[in-house]
C-alpha cells in the first residue's frame, strides 16, 4: 500500500484524448509516439489500425506494438450477417502480458491505444495501465466519450485531458518524459 501511495504521490504523468471517431486518436497516437522515437525516446505500448472489409460486420483491428512491430489481431469478425464483432480476449490478454513484461525496461513513455469498454470493466489492458502508473511511466492514451466517466473514476482525476493536435500531445508528452526523469534522478 505504502508503495502504491507513493506512486500515487509522484506520478501526475497521466494524460488521454477525448474523441468520439476512433481513426482521429489513433492517428495523433501514432505521429506522437514516432516522433518521440525519432528524437530518441524509448516509447513503449500500442498503437492501434483498424481497416473496414466490405462484406463483414467489422475490418480487422490490430494492436502494433509502437517498439517492436509485433501485431495482434485484436477483433474476431464473426461474418456478414452478425451485428456486431467481438474482441478477442485471448489475443488482447497476450498482448497485454507482452505490454507488462516490456515496461520493466523503464521506458521514457507508455502508449495505449484506448481506455475502453474492456478496461472500464477491469479486463483489457488494464493491467498495463496499473503496472506503469505503479512503475512511474507517463501514459499517453485516447478514450472514446462513452467511457469518460470510467476513465475518470479509474484515474482518479490524476489524468490531464489533451487537445485532439499532434503538437499539443507532443509536448505533453516531451514534458512528462522530462518530469519522470527528474522524480527518477531523485530516487
Amino acid at each position: 500500500m505504502a508503495n502504491m501511495e507513493t506512486a500515487i504521490s509522484e506520478n501526475r504523468s497521466l494524460a488521454f484524448i477525448p474523441f468520439m471517431q476512433d481513426d482521429a486518436a489513433d492517428r495523433i497516437l501514432e505521429a506522437v509516439a514516432r516522433r518521440l522515437r525519432a528524437k530518441g525516446y524509448r516509447v513503449e505500448g500500442f498503437v492501434q489500425h483498424a481497416e473496414k472489409d466490405e462484406g463483414q460486420c467489422c475490418g480487422a483491428v490490430d494492436l502494433e506494438d509502437i517498439a517492436t512491430g509485433k501485431r495482434w489481431q485484436i477483433m474476431q469478425a464473426l461474418g456478414a450477417h452478425a451485428r456486431g464483432c467481438r474482441l478477442d480476449f485471448n489475443a488482447l490478454s497476450q498482448a497485454a502480458v507482452f505490454a507488462e513484461t516490456r515496461i520493466s525496461t523503464e521506458p521514457d513513455l507508455l502508449v495505449l491505444n484506448r481506455f475502453g469498454k474492456g478496461e472500464e470493466q477491469g479486463g483489457g489492458l488494464r493491467s498495463v495501465f496499473e503496472a506503469a502508473f505503479v512503475a512511474g511511466v507517463p501514459i499517453l492514451t485516447s478514450v472514446k466519450q462513452p467511457y469518460l466517466d470510467g476513465w475518470h473514476e479509474f484515474s482518479g482525476g490524476l489524468s490531464e485531458p489533451l487537445p485532439p493536435e499532434t503538437d499539443a500531445v507532443l509536448q505533453w508528452s516531451c514534458e512528462a518524459i522530462g518530469e519522470a526523469r527528474r522524480v527518477r534522478d531523485a530516487a
